[in-house]
């Protein structure tokens, strides 16, 4: 008789990508600029010096991309749609172009057998936007609703597995409170506005969606890392439960349990109009979790908030771009979500960065190895978790840290875009065809 299998036939697998930074043609097809697209000009904000102009060119290789996810043998594929791509100013006129590359690319992904999950937000803004407020005006709600009515009409005949947004908590805090991420605004005001915009959006994008796409099952996507104090003081304490509040509970308490946290409820009372919070909690299918580790929380008056924070600690281990690994906070973050909020898991985003991108990655099958044991073990314990998608599919652009980092179980080569599955990719390509620990 054959060993049983480690994970039931059922959990799925798959890789998370994003559109900005994985697909490129920024100024082609009627592309319209976006946030990041003007924040990569700003001398400074970007650790090389590069944009997303080229990135990974998915947007011309993608089906050589949907052929390496097919020998991975992965089930699903989560992806952005690019809101600047569809609706060059955010509102008003569709173009049609970048509709039918998103219709190429759903229509490929289901040809291969591989389920597509549409993220409708992956941080990039359209500029014309921005440039009438942003997320800090709560027009932005309706904006997003508009957006995604037109996403969800194309594509909801193929797609059914949607999520309104990627991170609520990074793109506002770090766009909003500290400057590493666009549009690089540092205001306390601006950041509660953001937080309550952003959350109505969510909320009103779900109703369209309900409303748009038949059997569509929706969720959100949260980045929850425990906020572990860096010592014992009162004002480490105080600044860790602050930044708790704002990286963990801001988005997810409103939207699974309808009212905002304490701290942050008292701040963000001047701007929450009745009916607001009955907009936000619409009900939702599943809770998609991002995690990478916990982060651990200081006093710093001189930020926005007065918290700062670290990624690495002396006494845990950590990888070379100064990430905590810390498999059991993976376990722990799991069973707290499922409890705390009652919906299937997926777990959207997970994985290992590195400087260089090697093909023989065996640092990264080491870490995922780890995170995916304890994945099994939160199951084990009674978390309802139901897949796990690795980010990422590619070497891509990352943001603040340009290609000085690479998350990929393909190797990109950026001069010539050659694509190299890593040895991660056959390793996680193996478990997601048995759903067996590999060898």
């Amino acid at each position: 008789m054959s060993a049983q299998p480690d994970f039931p036939a059922s959990f799925l697998w798959g890789a998370s990508t994003s559109a900005y930074q994985i697909e490129g043609a920024a100024r082609e097809d009627g592309r319209g600029p976006s946030i990041w697209d003007r924040r990569c000009l700003i001398p400074g904000k970007v650790a090389d010096g590069s944009s997303g102009d080229v990135a990974c060119d998915h947007y011309h290789r993608w089906a050589e991309d949907i052929g390496l996810m097919t020998e991975m043998g992965i089930g699903a594929y989560r992806f952005s749609v690019s809101w600047p791509r569809v609706l060059p100013a955010g509102q008003g006129a569709v173009n049609e172009k970048g509709l039918d590359f998103y219709d190429r690319l759903i229509d490929g992904v289901l040809g291969a057998g591989i389920e597509p999950w549409l993220c409708l937000y992956h941080w990039d803004l359209p500029q014309a936007l921005e440039d009438l407020g942003g997320w800090t005006s709560r027009d932005s709600a309706g904006w997003f609703a508009d957006y995604a009515a037109l996403v969800a009409h194309r594509y909801g005949d193929r797609v059914k597995r949607w999520a309104t947004f990627n991170e609520f908590n990074v793109f506002t805090m770090f766009g909003y409170a500290i400057d590493w991420a666009a549009p690089g605004i540092t205001d306390r005001t601006a950041h509660l506005k953001a937080i309550h915009h952003v959350n109505l959006a969510h909320g009103d994008a779900v109703a369209v969606l309900r409303g748009a796409v038949k059997d569509a099952q929706v969720g959100a996507i949260h980045n929850i890392q425990p906020v572990i104090p860096e010592d014992d003081a009162p004002e480490t304490a105080a600044a860790a439960a602050l930044l708790d509040e704002h990286w963990n509970l801001a988005f997810a308490d409103p939207q699974g349990l309808g009212r905002y946290p304490p701290l942050t409820a008292l701040a963000i009372a001047p701007y929450v109009q009745p009916g607001d919070m009955a907009r936000i909690r619409q009900g939702l299918d599943w809770f998609g979790l991002n995690h990478y580790g916990p982060i651990f929380a200081r006093a710093d008056p001189d930020t926005t908030w007065g918290y700062g924070w670290g990624s690495v600690r002396a006494d845990v281990p950590s990888v070379d771009i100064g990430w905590t690994i810390h498999p059991d906070a993976f376990r722990e973050t799991l069973l707290g979500v499922s409890r705390r909020y009652g919906l299937p898991v997926y777990v959207t985003e997970n994985g290992c960065g590195d400087p260089n991108g090697a093909v023989d990655d065996t640092g990264r099958v080491l870490f995922l190895a780890e995170y995916v044991k304890s994945m099994r073990q939160a199951m084990e314990q009674g978390a309802d978790v139901r897949g796990y998608f690795v980010w990422s599919l590619l070497d891509n652009f990352e943001w603040g840290s340009g290609y000085t980092t690479r998350f990929g179980v393909i190797q990109v080569d950026f001069a010539t875009l050659e694509r190299t599955p890593k040895t991660s990719a056959r390793w996680y390509g193996a478990l997601a065809r048995t759903g067996r620990f590999p060898v």
